[in-house]
């Protein structure tokens, strides 16, 4: 059986009106990626804060200083960050692709990144409460334009695309895309499920088949990882890792309000890698295995 890669995603853009328990602060994220990582998460997501409004910030400078802080502690883990996210209050739905990827460039040129998010199409988010509520949710836009930009930008600074597949048609696009930039670095394809969240599909057998069908016929052989938002993945961990696939957890997927810790999901998906025989991969086997 391959080596199982594990992601902690420690907190994501839902502030901690919607998740209380995320890291907020840089020394806060820090710490849970490194913590994470020493607990067997061979990567780390994260979305930094400005800790004054409690918002989601996307300056060089901003995710420059969480990678340090994990860098100082551990050189190993594979840290990336994300994407302003069109649909959050601070954030414009005007931005021009260069401004979007202003920072993964940036981070580029430091040496500090080695992935970069781009999800390759758009979709509705809302929640089954904010719809019971009357609350509109948003729309999450990732025209191709961005994402030929972001796939080119890769391919120019060597950085592999971590893609989020929102809905099926996101695995057609993105391997179409990726086949259209030479040169560009194999892209991870991260199924999104939710309980709660009316994108995709819920957490079920039949929908992680779809999906691995779909990919293996636009992408045969790229690697692939369960995950979600809203969502709990456990149910869909065995079956992934029977499959060769790989596992995201965190305080960014977990259902709304979690009384849980990014440490403890970990050590928990941790065991239930292990109880279905899989082997935890290093960071450098991740990197062996894009290659």
């Amino acid at each position: 059986m391959s080596k199982i890669w594990l992601e902690a995603a420690v907190n994501g853009p839902w502030t901690r009106k919607n998740q209380p328990a995320i890291p907020v602060s840089p020394e806060e994220i820090a710490a849970d990626c490194i913590a994470c990582a020493k607990a067997g998460a061979a990567i780390v997501h994260f979305h930094p804060y400005d800790v004054n409004t409690g918002l989601q910030v996307d300056t060089t400078d901003a995710y420059a200083e969480v990678i340090e802080r994990v860098r100082a502690v551990d050189e190993k883990v594979i840290i990336y960050g994300t994407l302003p996210m069109s649909g959050l209050p601070n954030v414009s739905d005007t931005m021009s692709p260069a401004q979007r990827f202003t920072h993964v460039k940036g981070l580029a040129e430091r040496g500090l990144i080695e992935w970069s998010v781009v999800d390759p199409g758009s979709t509705n988010i809302t929640h089954d409460a904010w719809i019971a509520e009357g609350r509109e949710g948003f729309t999450y836009l990732n025209s191709e334009s961005h994402v030929r930009y972001g796939l080119e930008l890769c391919a120019e600074k060597g950085l592999h695309p971590s893609y989020a597949i929102y809905e099926p048609g996101f695995i057609r696009q993105g391997a179409a895309l990726h086949r259209a930039v030479p040169g560009c670095p194999t892209p991870l394809y991260r199924y999104m499920f939710s309980d709660s969240l009316t994108f995709s599909f819920p957490p079920e057998l039949y929908a992680l088949e779809a999906y691995n069908t779909l990919r293996e016929e636009e992408a045969p052989g790229t690697p692939w990882m369960v995950a979600g938002l809203a969502v709990d993945i456990r149910p869909l961990i065995a079956p992934a890792v029977e499959c060769g696939g790989h596992v995201r957890v965190g305080l960014e997927d977990q259902p709304f309000g979690a009384e849980t810790t990014n440490v403890a999901l970990v050590e928990e998906a941790a065991r239930l890698i292990e109880a279905e025989g899989g082997t935890l991969a290093t960071p450098d086997e991740v990197r062996a295995g894009l290659r």
